[in-house]
């Protein structure tokens, strides 16, 4: 089993994360947009944290609405760094405001941000890093990778002797379809 396999099960805090929502696949742009912020607000901290406060960036980031989160402006940028319920980290808080602007112009360019992923699958891991980089602010190859994996556009969020694992192959994620699965 993967590390997170072995941990997240029973765990108060991951457990609901890695049976329900880790690796399987969404098109939502709103569960997309606030899994990218999530893991954008992980780099550098733990899973844990991020999981812990999740609720309070839910409020402060106003639902992960896309189009309220790119109209947010310098005040809001203040606001939100005042906010103890989230990470308070400038430069992510930043990115995300950003990625939020940019991902109103995926609907135009690709009709959304699920079918400018889909447009972009499948890709090697180095190929989804450079056109992140590209794409949004703050999208290392860490951030990308498990953005990636936890939505099911690259294999590995479980262990295949996970029970969960079996759950996402019924769904058939896009990492399956593209290995020929």
């Amino acid at each position: 089993m993967s590390g997170y396999c072995l941990v997240a099960p029973g765990h108060p805090v991951h457990e609901s994360y890695h049976a329900t929502e880790y690796g399987f696949p969404q098109r939502d742009e709103t569960v997309l947009f606030e899994r990218l912020c999530l893991e954008i607000m992980q780099a550098g901290l733990s899973w844990e944290l991020v999981l812990k406060r999740r609720d309070g960036m839910r409020r402060a980031f106003l639902g992960w609405d896309v189009d309220r989160v790119a109209a947010m402006g310098p005040a809001d940028e203040a606001r939100l760094l005042a906010d103890p319920a989230i990470i308070r980290n400038r430069l992510k808080v930043a990115a995300i405001i950003e990625n939020a602007r940019r991902i109103q112009a995926l609907r135009t360019s690709h009709g959304g941000f699920a079918s400018w992923l889909d447009t972009h699958h499948p890709r090697e891991k180095p190929a989804w890093i450079k056109l992140f980089r590209a794409s949004f602010k703050f999208t290392g190859g860490e951030i990308v990778g498990e953005f990636l994996m936890s939505l099911g556009y690259l294999p590995g969020a479980h262990a295949e002797d996970c029970p969960v694992h079996a759950r996402i192959l019924a769904l058939r994620p896009p990492w399956l379809a593209a290995a020929g699965g």
